[in-house]
């Protein structure tokens, strides 16, 4: 969900789709492309059931819409090809390479026999590789597939992920790290999503060499937040990591929710005023970073919250009540925030939006 350097800018994605995608376009839909300030890309469920990606603009407008099999989650955006790719939800087999502006068909990758996705994964910041978190699910182990954007998206390897419950991974801006937020959650396809070792998690922050896969730093979480799953990432400007959890232990405690580190440095946990804590449901479904104003989100369906904090001092700037909130993303100003009942930001629409948003231009 992080928004780089690389992101392109709204007039970039007009160009880049060029004349044909936009005469195709309806003409609400190109009005509301060369009036955004920002585009997106987010999963949805329609009103008949079927799921889908839509382009959306910042305004919540929909732009164009691709159909997808079944229910996706998480997405990554390549500003070096212009491509997106939507990953299908925990235990789904099929990710989808599409490019937003239908210069290409869409490319459907299925996981390997004994596999699934975790629904999260990002691309090396030249596009040529694709990285997907995924769930060896009868070794019980987390693994980070990788794939060939060269060559069709082939599969020609993988790495081991060094915990189980793999969720969400980036990438760093220069290409040599990958960056894993291991839930610590036992899961099985034959249980369907059913959580197996609350009892016995095993949540950490892993970093690895994007080239050989090599183990460079693990933080397990310390014995007493064993309950305190790893589940979301970004990366700041000054290549700091931000992480979200979601607490699976008692609902009375008060656990950090979210936290930052660095290669080579210890994690450090927020230490949230404790209104900001309730008022998060002890889950934070989604973090993103704006880096150009400074500023990182974070957003609970559980508690119907959206929340600002200060990248650099990581204190609380806003908060703000949105019920069933679900995606996040940088917006050309602030935070875009994006609800399972339909709105984002402020349009409300008939389509449902799913848990997580990238912006794509």
């Amino acid at each position: 969900m992080s928004w780089r350097g690389e992101t392109i800018d709204r007039r970039g994605f007009l160009k880049a789709a060029g004349v044909a995608f936009t005469a195709a376009l309806q003409p609400g839909s190109l009005m509301a492309l060369e009036r955004a300030d920002a585009v997106y890309a987010s999963g949805f469920r329609a009103p008949d059931g079927s799921f889908g990606i839509a382009t959306v603009s910042e305004r919540g407008e929909i732009i164009d819409r691709v159909a997808l099999p079944a229910r996706a989650h998480g997405m990554a955006f390549s500003a070096a090809t212009g491509r997106t790719v939507a990953f299908a939800r925990r235990p789904g087999t099929f990710a989808m390479v599409f490019d937003a502006a239908r210069r290409a068909e869409p490319v459907m990758i299925t996981a390997p026999e004994g596999r699934h996705f975790y629904g999260h994964g990002h691309f090396s910041p030249d596009g040529t590789r694709l990285y997907a978190s995924e769930n060896d699910f009868d070794g019980n182990r987390g693994m980070i597939g990788v794939y060939d954007g060269s060559d069709g998206f082939r599969r020609i390897g993988e790495f081991d992920a060094h915990g189980v419950g793999t969720h969400d991974m980036t990438v760093s801006d220069d290409g040599s790290m990958l960056v894993i937020a291991n839930g610590g959650i036992e899961t099985h396809p034959d249980f369907g999503r059913t959580k197996l070792n609350l009892d016995r998690m095993e949540p950490s922050l892993v970093l690895l060499d994007a080239r050989s896969g090599e183990l460079i730093q693990r933080h397990m979480m310390p014995p007493a937040l064993s309950q305190l799953s790893t589940r979301h990432l970004d990366i700041a400007d000054n290549g700091q990591i931000w992480f979200a959890c979601q607490w699976e232990g008692a609902r009375n405690a008060l656990p950090p929710l979210a936290g930052r580190f660095s290669k080579g440095e210890d994690i450090a946990f927020l230490d949230l005023p404790e209104q900001t804590t309730v008022r998060l449901g002890n889950y934070v479904g989604a973090i993103a970073v704006n880096r150009r104003d400074g500023l990182v989100g974070l957003t609970s369906p559980v508690g119907g919250a959206a929340v600002t904090l200060d990248a650099r001092t990581g204190k609380v700037m806003r908060e703000e009540t949105v019920r069933e909130a679900a995606g996040v993303a940088p917006a050309a100003h602030g935070i875009a925030v994006s609800t399972y009942d339909g709105r984002f930001n402020e349009t409300r629409s008939r389509i449902a939006w799913d848990q997580h948003i990238v912006r794509i231009g």
